[in-house]
């Protein structure tokens, strides 16, 4: 049988940076900033319920902190 690639909505959708998030406009903030001045905390605590976006974000800082660019 032949396999059918697809790919799921929710991840061929899935916001790529920080640019795209929606809804977390003071979060995205924050985090920027410190990763901008180079103040980065031990850890980040993602909460809410299922949806909000937790996995996303985790993502995007995961992809930011091991980014060779600097920001300006």
């Amino acid at each position: 049988m032949n396999k059918i690639a697809y790919k799921v909505l929710a991840l061929k959708y899935r916001p790529k940076d920080f640019k795209e998030l929606i809804g977390q406009d003071i979060m995205v903030e924050t985090i920027s900033n410190s990763i901008k001045l180079g103040k980065i905390p031990n850890a980040y605590l993602l909460t809410g319920i299922r949806g909000v976006g937790k996995t996303t974000t985790a993502r995007i800082i995961a992809k930011a902190l091991n980014c060779n660019k600097h920001f300006d």
